[in-house]
């Protein structure tokens, strides 16, 4: 079969390899000049499956409220949210009822736990260095925030997760590199979940997918689909400058690009197309019916190299910890370190939030004083594709030729690998290899 596919984040590119793996003749479409440089670009990089869950949480009205005059937020609101993003608040809400919270989770972690499986297989049989270690320490500074995680840990119990509760002595044996004056009371160690760049981990893959046959058209934005036995697509060749995907400041743009095209449209034809244009897909989606219910969760990172390691081998973390109580994560790519978090709602890709900024600041200063370059820090934010009950769209769009794999929202790195699997077996007649029920279109009552 020839199959397009549209948007090359990493679930675009997982998509595509395992595609053109199955024996099909694979083309990606791609409006950036690379693979992964938008919400895939600087993220945490962790693949922790115990720890992926739904946004919409039981108690998400207080949450929200609850942290909207904090100085150090998880979570912030803005004032533009605007009406579309009220109706967004409105479905999360109603998502949010315990047993919706279970039976999404649930969905979340099937998947995820795949996923992993899927992305150990990669790794191991393609030989991948993607800058990998294992790994995961969720630290808890004091005694209130060890209680409120005991919910956390009955659930991890409950999915069957490995993991081990550490006092702060045993923490600091994990991570040598921790402020030894840092407030740290207890930690969770999950040694079987990891850290990984995945950006990196994406170029690798295109490498591995083109040796396979795929093709990738850069600087090429998909206009319109039209469905049917052979569903075709047009799209149009728009080169950008190099500044405008590669500088991780500078990746700030939320849907097609709206300058002036400088070449015509064309028209061509697939046996199948799949979506992985993330908040994009909306409007390719809207004119066949399907009302995708996305919205952008905005995230933060900052990177910078690490100080002194040839004195200092264990400044920064070995591989990534979680400060529970602000919801922030460092993780170490090789001789950089990058510090992550925040979720935002409402507000534009162009504007940081500087009260965000400066609780990544905070954490990062808290647990590895001095540890980074901070100088050289690149600052990023990341517009995450997200869908209001949490878990995304994945399989036949329910019109002709048209299949889809978008919505991951946070959890993009965590669950593309078995995304991308999930489709290629599904366009293949064949069944996935785990149960995938709840996470087709169709849940969305659209």
């Amino acid at each position: 079969m020839r199959v397009a596919v549209i948007g090359a984040g990493i679930v675009g590119v997982t998509s595509a390899y395992e595609l053109a793996a199955d024996g099909h003749e694979v083309t990606v479409f791609e409006r950036r000049g690379s693979v992964a440089a938008e919400a895939s670009f600087a993220n945490a990089g962790v693949v922790a499956p115990g720890h992926v869950a739904p946004w919409a949480t039981p108690g998400l009205p207080w949450q929200v409220m609850s942290q909207l005059f904090r100085k150090h937020a998880g979570l912030r609101v803005s004032p533009s949210l605007g009406t579309s993003g009220l109706r967004w608040v409105w479905r999360s809400w109603r998502a949010s009822s315990p047993h919706s919270y279970r039976s999404n989770r649930a969905r979340l972690q099937r998947l995820a736990r795949y996923s992993k499986e899927r992305l150990n297989h990669l790794t191991k049989t393609l030989q991948l260095d993607y800058e990998r270690a294992d790994g995961y320490l969720v630290l808890l500074r004091s005694a209130q925030d060890a209680s409120k995680a005991q919910a956390s840990l009955a659930m991890l119990t409950d999915a069957g997760v490995r993991f081990q509760l550490l006092d702060a002595e045993h923490c600091r044996r994990v991570e040598p590199g921790l402020n030894p004056e840092a407030e740290l009371h207890a930690g969770i160690h999950l040694a079987q979940d990891e850290v990984g760049n995945c950006r990196q981990f994406a170029l690798l893959l295109r490498e591995q997918a083109e040796r396979l046959g795929a093709t990738f058209r850069f600087n090429t934005t998909v206009q319109s689909i039209e469905p049917g036995k052979t569903p075709r697509v047009t799209k149009v060749y728009a080169p950008m400058e190099e500044s405008t995907w590669l500088n991780p400041d500078a990746v700030k743009l939320e849907g097609p690009p709206t300058d002036v095209l400088p070449f015509e449209p064309e028209t061509e034809s697939f046996d199948a197309v799949v979506v992985c244009a993330a908040l994009g897909a909306a409007d390719l989606l809207r004119p066949h019916g399907i009302k995708l219910p996305l919205a952008p969760v905005y995230g933060y990172s900052v990177t910078a190299p690490l100080r002194n390691l040839h004195i200092h081998p264990d400044v920064g973390p070995r591989a990534a910890v979680l400060d529970e109580r602000y919801k922030v994560a460092v993780s170490r790519f090789g001789t950089r370190l990058r510090v992550s978090g925040s979720a935002e709602l409402g507000g534009t890709l162009q504007r940081n939030n500087e009260a965000s900024l400066n609780t990544l600041y905070k954490v990062l200063n808290d647990w590895f004083p001095g540890a980074a370059h901070m100088s050289q820090a690149q600052v990023w934010k990341g517009a995450r594709p997200t869908l209001p009950d949490g878990p995304p769209v994945l399989g036949a769009s329910g019109i002709a030729g048209v299949w889809l794999n978008l919505g991951h929202g946070a959890n993009g790195w965590a669950l593309a690998c078995g995304s991308g699997r999930v489709l290629a077996d599904a366009i293949g007649g064949r069944a996935a290899s785990i149960d995938v029920e709840g996470l087709g279109v169709e849940r969305l009552h659209l």
